[in-house]
């Protein structure tokens, strides 16, 4: 959730800003911090080549949960977890990363660590996570199954 506030504070957005808001600022923002603005060898050319790599990490981050995504994306989403089985998990403080057999991999954010344990010892983790997962924490889809891994 820390990353999210992060993002919405980069780019000035709300938690109710539209795709088309978002957008904007993106522009907005790699139009002013652009490494192609700066000189080689100049004291800002460095900061706007991290404050660049931020903006489009940031831009796709926010880009993935906005509600115009996720409502595209509803029925998918609905397929892969009511009807792929669960292939790994891991939790880090709130985010609980769920891979799935078909191939996605979705991040649930907010899911704290007693919902985590009572998923991990169910000997149904399906069942509950559909019941107290999947409809109950923002998610967005952090690997698509057509997505190949890099390295």
């Amino acid at each position: 959730m820390k990353r999210i506030g992060e993002y919405r504070k980069l780019f000035g957005t709300e938690e109710t800003s539209t795709l088309k808001d978002l957008k904007t600022s993106y522009r907005n923002l790699v139009k002013e911090w652009h490494p192609d603005k700066f000189r080689e060898g100049d004291e800002k050319a460095a900061e706007a080549e991290e404050i660049s790599r931020r903006i489009i990490e940031g831009y796709k981050f926010l880009v993935s949960i906005s509600p115009e995504t996720k409502e595209a994306n509803f029925a998918a989403f609905e397929i892969t977890t009511s009807q792929a089985g669960i292939a790994d998990y891991q939790h880090k403080g709130v985010l609980l990363e769920i891979s799935f057999l078909d191939g996605n991999t979705y991040e649930f954010f907010g899911v704290p660590r007693n919902v985590f344990l009572k998923f991990h010892n169910s000997d149904k983790q399906v069942r509950f996570a559909k019941r107290n997962i999947f409809g109950s924490y923002m998610y967005r889809l952090a690997k698509a199954a057509d997505e190949k891994e890099e390295g």
